[in-house]
């Protein structure tokens, strides 16, 4: 049975409820924080349990130790930024959430400490330094590419001029990375979101008094299927509706699942009668066929700077595809050339169609769908002498087939206590025997 994950966002969504949820619901704390701990920048994750409306739940903020204050501020945005470019985020949210944006649920602060407002590219810099895995950086990148777009044309200005102010505060950048490494750390073969209640109300941002959801979260949640249960708060923000707006792919009721893990995400807040957190439900899903139609997309290429080729995996595996691969090939006038392979989910051709045109020379591709069948994959954390490792395991019609550790888990195990990889590999697959 493939592996899906469930984003209940019945009290909204923000960056730091999904990465609270996703540390409820089994993530290893000490795993997130390796990962996080090589983007360069002095912080401390601060991690507790809460209760709202009588639901025990995790809640994360994000001490800056490098200013000496942690995100933990309720706020009411009042910018005074003299810029064209002032970020929606101006405003009073309903989540309350520890973070200059990640606040949800009501707000009234007026900064008083500074905020650095990084780049796009500065941005880009620290997540290529983070423990992310090639695919995770570019999922990464991508998502806050996604967040200067929207910016840029709420404000009808070039991307290259948008400031994204509190988006690119250190307890965002957290929050996003942090949960584009959790998402990958759980290896769901799919994840599905409930429709996403925005709350209700105004906010106040700097050009105005705005409805909720405000711009940048509304234009995020496009194609997105939302309503207001009538309270009066903003419950997402925009990097919760990023998240989920960007993982999810399928929106409605619960799947028919087999339940293993569930996680509670603490917003700050505690809502009389309605508790303030944002669920995710693991499990696996019920009577799932071992068939499924995919799409291969190929095209050859004899004219292109080999350079290109390595960023173009990322990209394109970012976009959705499932696998891509390149093949030696003999073409016209005797020209040495590649073959382009991509193996995606049928509905993401028109997108892997587009990347490749746009980031190759190509000038045609050709496609097919075939059917596919795969064996039932989970991925399972198994306890070793250096530390838990995950595996990757492989059955069909309940026989367990392959079991492979996560290369990963060994490569930083094998950093981290200076022994050789090889070594750490065959401890891991000694730990998985004994099990």
């Amino acid at each position: 049975m493939a592996r899906v994950l469930y984003f209940d966002c019945f009290s909204g969504a923000a960056g730091d409820m999904i990465l609270a949820a996703l540390l409820d619901a089994g993530l290893p704390l000490e795993a997130l924080k390796n990962a996080l701990g090589s983007l360069g920048v002095d912080h401390e994750l601060v991690v507790e349990k809460v209760m709202r409306a009588g639901i025990a739940a995790t809640h994360v903020s994000v001490r800056d130790k490098g200013q000496g204050h942690d995100h933990t501020h309720s706020h009411a945005h009042a910018h005074s930024h003299d810029q064209a470019h002032h970020h929606d985020h101006d405003h009073d949210h309903g989540h309350s959430h520890h973070h200059s944006h990640e606040s949800g649920h009501s707000h009234s602060h007026a900064h008083s400490h500074h905020h650095e407002h990084r780049t796009l590219a500065e941005i880009a810099a620290l997540i290529d330094r983070s423990g992310l895995s090639a695919a995770g950086k570019a999922r990464a990148k991508a998502l806050f590419q996604r967040i200067g777009e929207a910016e840029a044309a709420i404000h009808n200005m070039p991307i290259e001029q948008v400031h994204l102010h509190e988006v690119a505060a250190l307890d965002s950048i957290i929050d996003i990375v942090g949960a584009v490494f959790a998402l990958e750390w759980f290896g769901a073969n799919e994840i599905v979101s409930s429709p996403v209640n925005v709350g209700g109300g105004t906010v106040q941002i700097a050009h105005g008094t705005f409805p909720v959801p405000a711009p940048a979260t509304l234009r995020l949640l496009t194609g997105v299927p939302v309503y207001s249960s009538g309270l009066q708060a903003e419950l997402v923000t925009p990097t919760g509706a990023l998240i989920v707006s960007d993982y999810a792919s399928s929106f409605g009721p619960m799947p028919a699942m087999v339940t293993h893990h569930i996680g509670y995400g603490a917003g700050t807040k505690d809502f009389p009668g309605v508790p303030n957190v944002l669920r995710v439900v693991i499990g696996e899903r019920a009577h799932e066929t071992a068939e499924s139609s995919i799409v291969q997309i190929e095209c050859e290429i004899d004219d292109m700077n080999p350079q290109i080729f390595g960023p173009l995996i990322d990209r394109l595996l970012a976009a959705g595809a499932l696998d891509v691969f390149y093949t030696p090939v003999q073409m016209k006038k005797n020209r040495p050339g590649v073959l382009v392979t991509v193996l995606a989910p049928v509905d993401a051709r028109e997108t892997v169609s587009g990347l490749l045109f746009a980031e190759t020379t190509t000038i045609g591709v050709r496609y097919q769908t075939m059917t596919r069948e795969v064996l039932d994959r989970e991925v399972v954390a198994v306890e070793t002498p250096l530390g838990a490792i995950r595996f990757k395991v492989a059955s069909r019609r309940g026989r367990v087939l392959n079991a492979a550790p996560e290369f990963d888990d060994c490569s930083r195990l094998a950093a981290e206590k200076g022994l050789p990889l090889k070594e750490v590999h065959a401890l891991a697959l000694a730990a998985w025997i004994k099990r």
